[in-house]
């Protein structure tokens, strides 16, 4: 079991607060003294907007680019194109250029590998890389689950939210079976979680009573936030937005969390090891 953890943030239907937390738990963890490099895997960008780059167009060199590099078999410095944030991760950027990418891929031999290829140059300089999947379970989605190690599933306390998990779950057996037979799951993470509404409290039940025996859902759940809405114009954390606020309060216990789990699956590993 190597040094790096890589996590795929993943769900194919929009909306669920990928990127928020993508964004936020990258910068708890490096909070917590981890070395953390956040990678955009959506042409939407918006991991890259929220950081504080409002024109990802203009990014000399993005992923397209370096997967690129990887495919054609160009070497590389490890740190190229990767941005510092002065919260205290890296970001490996993305732009529109990628849902090109994603379309060349189709054509390419070992086409799911190509992240995780250019990822194993990377990592070594990192303790977490999180990936910040775009909304759907294209071939850019494959290859980041191809690439992790294990997967965050944010979901929205909605009913359609929930009935979209069964997809998800099978595209992750798929890959498991033919691609990566080591990826697991971290844990579904409940998201805009409006604690007033009888029907979140329904659907969170839901999810836990259907999903928590397989998998396992985080005690942590994301409350529903104007705050947290706001610090994507920011290019700030939740942490510096609103420091005091119970957005941020869920994002801190969420790292602990994470943290936790990854203990947990190392000591499981050393002892079957032995």
């Amino acid at each position: 079991m190597g040094k790096t953890t890589v996590t795929a943030i993943v769900n194919q239907k929009g909306g669920t607060a990928k990127t928020v937390t993508s964004e936020n738990l990258g910068i708890g963890l490096a909070q917590e003294g981890k070395r953390v490099l956040l990678v955009d895997c959506d042409p939407q960008a918006s991991l890259t907007i929220s950081l504080g780059h409002p024109q990802p167009d203009d990014l000399p060199v993005t992923l397209t680019e370096m997967m690129t590099k990887t495919l054609k078999d160009e070497t590389f410095e490890p740190t190229e194109g990767i941005l510092k944030h002065p919260e205290g991760v890296d970001l490996m950027p993305a732009n529109l250029l990628l849902s090109g990418m994603e379309v060349s891929l189709v054509n390419i031999m070992s086409r799911e590998s190509v992240l995780k290829e250019y990822l194993s140059h990377v990592k070594p300089g990192y303790d977490h890389v999180l990936l910040d999947c775009q909304p759907s379970l294209g071939m850019l989605t494959v290859n980041a689950l191809a690439a992790a190690d294990n997967l965050i599933i944010p979901v929205q306390a909605q009913y359609l939210s929930a009935k979209g998990l069964e997809q998800l779950i099978m595209t992750v057996q798929r890959v498991r079976r033919n691609i990566n037979p080591k990826l697991q799951f971290d844990g579904i993470l409940l998201t805009m979680v409006d604690s007033r509404t009888n029907n979140a409290k329904e659907i969170s039940d839901l999810i836990r009573s259907t999903y928590g025996n397989r998998i396992r859902v985080f005690d942590t759940v994301i409350p529903h936030s104007v705050r947290a809405a706001e610090i994507s114009a920011q290019g700030v954390s939740i942490y510096k937005h609103d420091p005091h606020g119970k957005v941020a309060e869920a994002y801190k216990n969420l790292t602990k969390e994470v943290l936790a789990h990854e203990r947990e699956r190392r000591e499981r590993y050393l002892e079957t090891a032995r």
